[in-house]
């Protein structure tokens, strides 16, 4: 089986779908994929929860199917989301100095892709 492992740094919304989307096509195409939220994507947690968009079901049907593997600790700190993400149920990685580790990902098998 392929593993993918994509980290979200982009606070943008419209680059933050496409992590979303290819993430939910590689689930359906029999992946094991995971979805790391890092950087300025943390803030999107907060966004899309406290005002509903055109991408918060999108956000929603990623969350269902247990794609996000982790959200950044300290980044989700900076970016003031951290207690929505806990709200949330996701869990906070941040076993590199507050930050999820890539080379755990690497050394459990999966391809990196970064957005």
């Amino acid at each position: 089986m392929k593993k993918v492992a994509l980290f979200a740094f982009n606070g943008e919304a419209m680059c933050f779908v496409h992590a979303l989307l290819n993430a939910l096509e590689m689930k359906d195409r029999g992946y094991d994929v995971k979805l790391i939220v890092e950087g300025t994507a943390t803030k999107l947690i907060r966004d899309l929860a406290a005002a509903p968009t055109a991408f918060s079901p999108l956000y929603e049907r990623v969350k269902a199917a247990g794609l996000i593997d982790c959200v950044c600790q300290a980044c989700a700190r900076k970016m003031g989301s951290y207690d929505e993400a806990t709200a949330q149920g996701l869990t906070m990685c941040g076993e590199m100095m507050g930050h999820p580790s890539m080379a755990r990902y690497r050394e459990d098998g999966y391809e990196l892709i970064v957005f």
